[in-house]
């Protein structure tokens, strides 16, 4: 009998929710058929099974939620097995390999936790942390019934991914010695602080929960510091009225927004000023070759960033065109992981709700994020004499591991040089 579990579709998942069946107890399914529907924190993804066999029992319901990583969700039949054989059968807790995978197919590189929840015991010289593990379904279940230490294998597949023929004579590994308990901190009852009565308790989505754990995660560990700019758009919205008006008709078509310009901007700032284009490491600092742009997009319960890879590549309607449908689709909860990991620089932008000027809170593994305010007519004094202007200010969040103050501001000045004179963004 092989047992399918909930599978890590992410990064960020602890949990998940079954949202469909696409089989039944009895179906004969083979490998590449799409057998469930899982909502993960961050989208829908259609789960597809890798082995043959034949639907023994579903062991969650449709719309169930909160099903742990690894949990058991269904049983399959092997070859030669019958009903049963599920009599006096009680499936594996986790860690069982998932013997399915989430379309499409591209390896996900799941990276560390920059906080762990609880202490870990140090991994003997060589080895590997086990939240580095990357393997693929069969070499996880393969691993846990021979008895293997996934983290004590290198991998010799895609981006280090343990695959099948790397078990070929891997030791089986010893008892772990056991861990020491952790005492955890009592909580602060905050419903006594509350007349009974005078509230109602909303659940947390695994959507929020996420949020929380990752940004508390960010402002615990990352030394934040704010610089802000103004920005002139008078030329910049002329530019793209004319731009505008001259789109063609069709699939050809765009219509820009600031927003458009923005990401534009970032992307060849961070190009010019290549020291500030880095994530930092216990290894060392990655420096980026490439500007793959986070754009925070707000939906149902939360907000996800979408990534505009190679932007600093990408000319202005390719890049209108691409935020357009990356939007769409996060909002529909239908991106890939790849389209919302990773990624090297954030933009959160809140001017089309007024917001005159705000910080935001970087998003690991990136150093910077940059908080976008409303284009307003502002009094300003040019040549000695008061004038009026539409300006913009821009807050930049800066991890001071890898940003200085002095770097960050030369950033900001470059992004406002190409603001500020938008034909530069074409050259």
């Amino acid at each position: 009998m092989i047992t399918i579990t909930m599978p890590a579709l992410s990064p960020t998942m602890e949990e998940g929710k079954l949202a469909k069946w696409f089989v039944k107890e009895g179906d004969t399914v083979s490998a590449g058929d799409i057998i469930a529907e899982i909502e993960t924190d961050k989208a829908t993804m259609e789960y597809e099974s890798i082995d043959d066999g034949i639907v023994g029992k579903l062991l969650v319901s449709e719309g169930q939620e909160g099903i742990k990583i690894n949990a058991p969700i269904a049983v399959f039949l092997e070859a030669g097995e019958d009903k049963a054989a599920l009599a006096n059968f009680k499936p594996a807790a986790a860690p069982v390999g998932a013997v399915a995978k989430a379309m499409p197919t591209a390896p996900v590189t799941v990276k560390p936790a920059a906080m762990p929840v609880a202490p870990q015991q140090p991994a003997a010289p060589g080895t590997k942390s086990s939240a580095r593990i990357i393997a693929s379904p069969l070499a996880r279940r393969l691993a846990a019934q021979k008895g293997l230490d996934l983290a004590r294998i290198a991998g010799s597949g895609p981006h280090g991914r343990i695959i099948k023929r790397d078990l070929e004579g891997a030791q089986p590994m010893a008892a772990a010695a056991p861990v020491a308990a952790v005492v955890a901190k009592p909580a602060v009852n905050e419903l006594a602080l509350f007349a009974e009565g005078s509230y109602e308790i909303v659940p947390h989505t695994p959507m929020r929960k996420t949020i929380a754990r990752r940004l508390t995660q960010s402002k615990s560990t990352i030394p934040h510091f704010y610089l802000t700019i103004d920005c002139d758009l008078d030329a910049l919205l002329e530019m793209r009225e004319k731009l505008n008006g001259r789109a063609p008709k069709g699939d050809d078509g765009y219509k820009l927004s600031v927003n458009d310009f923005i990401i534009r901007a970032s992307a060849l700032a961070l190009k010019r000023v290549p020291e500030a284009h880095a994530s930092w490491t216990d290894a060392g600092l990655l420096r980026h070759k490439h500007a793959d742009i986070g754009v925070a997009v707000s939906i149902d319960g939360g907000l996800i960033t979408p990534i505009i890879r190679h932007a600093d590549g990408k000319g202005l309607a390719e890049i209108s065109n691409v935020m357009r449908d990356l939007a769409e689709r996060a909002r529909a909860r239908k991106l890939k992981p790849s389209e919302y990991e990773g990624g090297t620089f954030s933009i959160s932008n809140l001017g089309m709700f007024g917001i005159r000027e705000f910080s935001a809170v970087i998003n690991p593994p990136h150093s910077m994020i940059l908080a976008v305010g409303a284009g307003e007519q502002r009094p300003v004094v040019r040549n000695g004499a008061l004038a009026i202007a539409t300006q913009m200010s821009c807050t930049l969040s800066c991890d001071h591991r890898v940003v200085d103050g002095v770097l960050g501001a030369k950033f900001l000045n470059v992004f406002k040089g190409f603001i500020e004179n938008p034909l530069t963004m074409l050259l």
